[in-house]
């Protein structure tokens, strides 16, 4: 079973723009109450789609330049990225169903 991989602005552009396989990150922090909310149900996703798609997640309070570069106003946003360009966003929490649909179609 495959879980959300954390990184930081360091490991970014290796992590998610090279990356050959879609990717969702998770622009979060600790102190954000629909960030854990939506946790579990990244978790959930990263093991059903591990051989489709990767997720990552980054922490906004200590990589805040990804945030910065990419506009992160609030949180939790999901970035869709393929082929290193974002295709898709969320903002806020997303019930699970809503979620799948959107990495369907990017996987």
């Amino acid at each position: 079973m495959s879980t959300p991989l954390n990184i930081t602005d360091a490991e970014f552009e290796k992590e998610v723009l090279q990356s050959d396989v879609p990717v969702v990150v998770d622009f979060w922090a600790t102190w954000c109450g629909p960030c854990k909310m939506i946790a579990p149900i990244l978790e959930e996703i990263a093991g059903e789609f591990a051989d489709k798609v990767k997720i990552v997640k980054i922490d906004v309070d200590s990589n805040s330049a990804t945030a910065a570069k990419h506009n992160i106003m609030s949180i939790p946003s999901l970035l869709f990225f393929k082929n290193g360009e974002v295709v898709d966003q969320v903002v806020g929490a997303i019930p699970k169903a809503q979620l799948t649909e959107r990495i369907n179609k990017i996987a």
